[in-house]
């Protein structure tokens, strides 16, 4: 094999991971814009293999479509997030916010099965992410051989599987396993709509059969699809805080606002399947690096260590979105304070919904910040 034929063997493995979290994938731009720098000028995109859930789907697609020119694509990406207002991702003004509580209130004391409702309505999303990527030159990327594979996470309500929408090489098959599936498609907004669905707060998406809601629900393995699909080391971009600070329990006198109870909720769903299958890969790595070569291939043992690289934030986002409940239009205020998400122990659920340009560009900064910091790491993964 030429030396060109490796580098693109390389390249075609190397799998990107981004994770869902709302408005903190903010962070995961700051960290792609990192690599950037680090990168040559004209790169085209390093990562053969990508695969999103939720907003990391959007930033996950919106590189896969632009996969001829790295950093022009990653450039793309990052002026929407620095400049982003909650109108451009829901409607905030009192209308649409009343119209959307009055029909949530209706389904749920009236029985109206039939009527889709959620919290927030959010069809400025759609228009932004049709304005925002252009789905046809995934296509064109993946024949060129720009990318090998790209998928989307969603979540069936019917089926409660985690089905992984992919597009991607003739030679990638779909698979199945307890609870998770990988389906061809080709991607729409509408996959992306209904990956990043927070449940009761943005409407389900019915593609073909069904209908879905937020990917990071009911995903047991996040890192699965990347692997399905051909990776074989993997950068993983989480939004959850830094896993080597100290753990801390701190007493408290206060009952739990409705904010708190929903922040606990959204990190069990965004943020901590991420961390555990992170984990779980590295317990796999170390045991596998413990059975001599000679013992696994009398055994049959056909699985390699897979190299993995996680980049998490190092201060805590949560805190930062509490510095930035100000900036939200009134009526989201309103509707936020009153179960609790502008007090500092409600921030979580905040963090979510703050798409808004200040907030978005201190996370782009301290992804930025944080990749910098691993530069001759994320150097050694990407040459290696």
């Amino acid at each position: 094999m030429t030396k060109k034929e490796q580098s693109r063997e390389t390249h075609l493995h190397c799998g990107l991971v981004l994770s869902g979290g709302g408005a903190r994938a903010a962070y995961q731009v700051g960290v792609l814009k990192a690599i950037a720098d680090i990168m040559p000028v004209d790169i085209r995109n390093p990562f053969g293999v990508i695969s999103g859930t939720s907003a990391g789907a959007i930033n996950a697609v919106a590189l896969a479509a632009h996969a001829e020119n790295y950093r022009n694509a990653v450039y793309a990406i990052e002026q929407v997030w620095r400049h982003f207002k909650p109108h451009l991702v829901y409607r905030t003004d009192p209308i649409g916010v009343g119209v959307c509580g009055i029909k949530f209130l209706m389904r749920m004391f009236m029985a109206m099965p039939n009527h889709p409702a959620s919290l927030l309505n959010n069809k400025p999303l759609a228009k932004l992410l049709e304005e925002m990527i252009p789905f046809d030159h995934i296509k064109e990327a993946i024949r060129h051989g720009y990318l090998r594979s790209i998928s989307v996470t969603a979540s069936g309500y019917n089926s409660g599987h985690s089905v992984a929408f992919f597009d991607g090489s003739p030679d990638i098959s779909s698979w199945k396993r307890f609870q998770r599936v990988g389906l061809r498609a080709s991607l729409s907004v509408e996959h992306l709509l209904a990956s990043s669905a927070i449940p009761t707060v943005f409407p389900a998406v019915r593609i073909n059969r069904e209908y879905f809601g937020d990917g990071a629900v009911r995903q047991l393995a996040p890192l699965s699809p990347a692997l399905h699909m051909g990776a074989k080391k993997l950068l993983v971009v989480g939004v959850s805080g830094n896993r080597s600070a100290p753990q801390v329990r701190k007493a408290t006198e206060a009952y739990p606002s409705l904010a708190q109870i929903g922040g606990h909720l959204l990190n069990s769903v965004f943020l901590d399947s991420l961390e555990y299958d992170v984990e779980r890969l590295e317990r796999i790595n170390d045991t596998l690096e413990l059975i001599p070569d000679n013992v696994r291939e009398k055994s049959g043992i056909t699985m390699n260590p897979i190299e993995c690289l996680l980049i998490s934030p190092s201060q805590c986002v949560d805190q930062i979105a509490a510095k930035f409940a100000k900036n939200l239009p009134l009526t989201i205020r309103i509707f936020l304070h009153g179960i609790g998400a502008t007090d500092t122990s409600g921030s979580s659920v905040l963090s979510y919904l703050l798409f808004e340009r200040q907030f978005c560009n201190a996370l782009i900064e301290l992804g930025y910040h944080d990749a910098m910091e691993r530069e001759e790491e994320i150097r050694t993964f990407l040459h290696h």
